[in-house]
């Protein structure tokens, strides 16, 4: 149409070209008036059952009605199709049960690291999970995104949809591949980026070279060293426009740095994730006003009553319940006599921790979610897979199988502020589901057995039934 405006401008031109220019303009204006009248294409995704994480129902049957990527319908087949009109894709899953896609409210898609053999770590370590972390700190960044890229896929794969990438991806890998994703790029899960971890110093790798250190430093942490770079570092954050702001707490830092955090991530619409393992770093946190405590392995009673008070999620990691640590070793290196017996001791100690943390949690009224914290490589098993199996570990923890699913669903969608968005099968959410073979509430192992996967409305894997 611009053309024909352009032809009727020009008199001498018009006469001669616009008896042959009109009907080819008409035809293509006539063309994408039809196209973009025309009713847009559904899908309609059967099941036998489907669980409702609110309410703890099972809808038997089911059926979701998908428009333009979002759930549109819920309910009976016959009624929901029945409401259908125009084009109508249908997939069948026969006796499978749907549940909304997972989210991993706590990952690292840009680490992958290999235990060292006990040598190295005894001789050459020099922070926690070194010289891992410190392999991947000084690696190419183009490296990085094509193995977060990879992960990613593995995850989505394994039915985790959304995750939180909370740190590790060095300045702006988790911002770009989450970019990537949401224009069709690369197959992923939906990403809520941190950027980069904000940190006191020393608190993850120590001893650099000292002509290099911050140069190593700066390409994955942003340091905190008073309010005034403190709230430096939320801003150079956001500059490279991350989903929120992940700090990890130690004993070095104090309330004000933190709260000055806050007050400047707060301002910039952005939540704070903070990774606190002791009681005081807790404390700080709670102090500070954090959005979320991550991990949180030596709260105290009093500690879950004030997060529970301020609305502070607690953000369950059970990533080395069960000997996690042997498992993933025991494939790649020997292991002396000496240290699988205090590996043992160390798993059974922790497991009974962690049982007891577990039950104080539910007991406390804490809002709680849960995270893989996986960044570990774990011969033969995918990023997902292994992922997934962190979550079961809750239920063998003695969490009931409901509340382990709504960690990873609805609870978590609202800790990350998405809970208009993801974490239910419900009208205007996106169309994010996945499906197991049995009964999640008497298994909870099937959630390690995803073998139907669909985001945005568009199938990632279907093993159960032909579309």
């Amino acid at each position: 149409m611009l053309l024909l405006a352009h032809l009727m401008s020009e008199p001498k031109t018009m006469n001669r070209n616009l008896s042959r220019i009109f009907p080819f303009a008409v035809a293509i204006f006539v063309a994408g008036q039809v196209a973009a009248q025309s009713p847009a294409s559904l899908t309609l995704v059967k099941a036998d059952r489907m669980l409702d994480p609110h309410s703890g129902n099972v809808l038997s049957p089911a059926a979701v009605l998908i428009e333009n990527g979002k759930i549109k319908e819920v309910g009976q087949p016959s009624v929901v199709q029945s409401h259908a009109s125009g084009e109508l894709k249908t997939i069948d899953l026969g006796s499978a049960t749907l549940l909304p896609g997972l989210i991993d409210g706590h990952t690292h898609l840009f680490l992958d690291i290999i235990v060292p053999p006990e040598a190295e770590a005894q001789r050459h370590g020099n922070g926690i999970f070194a010289p891992g972390n410190l392999l991947a700190i000084v690696e190419s960044p183009t490296k990085r995104a094509l193995m977060g890229a990879h992960l990613a896929r593995e995850d989505l794969e394994s039915g985790i949809t959304t995750v939180r990438n909370l740190g590790h991806s060095g300045i702006d890998g988790d911002t770009e591949l989450r970019d990537a994703i949401k224009a069709g790029r690369v197959s992923g899960p939906r990403i809520l980026a941190s950027g980069r971890k904000l940190i006191t110093r020393g608190e993850y790798v120590q001893n650099l070279n000292p002509a290099l250190a911050d140069a190593i430093l700066q390409q994955e942490f942003l340091l905190i060293d008073g309010t005034d770079r403190a709230r430096q570092a939320v801003r150079q954050n956001a500059f490279q426009n991350v989903d929120l702001i992940k700090v990890s707490a130690d004993e070095n830092l104090t309330v004000p740095e933190l709260a000055a955090v806050v007050e400047q991530a707060h301002r910039q619409h952005l939540k704070v994730a903070v990774h606190a393992i002791d009681k005081t770093s807790i404390q700080t946190a709670i102090d500070a006003g954090a959005n979320s405590i991550e991990h949180g392995n030596e709260v105290t009673d009093t500690q879950l009553k004030q997060m529970r008070d301020k609305g502070i999620f607690f953000d369950l990691t059970p990533t080395f319940y069960g000997g996690f640590l042997l498992k993933i070793t025991e494939p790649n290196i020997v292991i002396s006599a000496a240290s699988r017996a205090a590996d043992a001791s160390s798993a059974a100690r922790r497991k009974q921790r962690y049982d007891q943390l577990v039950q104080r949690v539910l007991k406390s009224g804490v809002k709680f979610a849960a995270g893989s914290d996986m960044c570990w490589f774990y011969p033969g098993k995918t990023r997902g897979e292994a992922s997934t199996q962190i979550f079961v570990n809750l239920r063998d923890a003695g969490m009931p199988a409901l509340d382990v699913i709504r960690a990873i669903t609805i609870n978590s969608a609202e800790m990350l502020g998405w809970q208009d968005r993801v974490g239910a099968i419900e009208p205007g959410k996106f169309a994010d589901l996945v499906a197991v073979s049995g009964d999640p509430f008497a298994d909870i192992t099937e959630l390690e057995r995803v073998r139907f996967v669909m985001k945005d409305g568009e199938v990632i894997k279907n093993e159960i039934a032909k579309p």
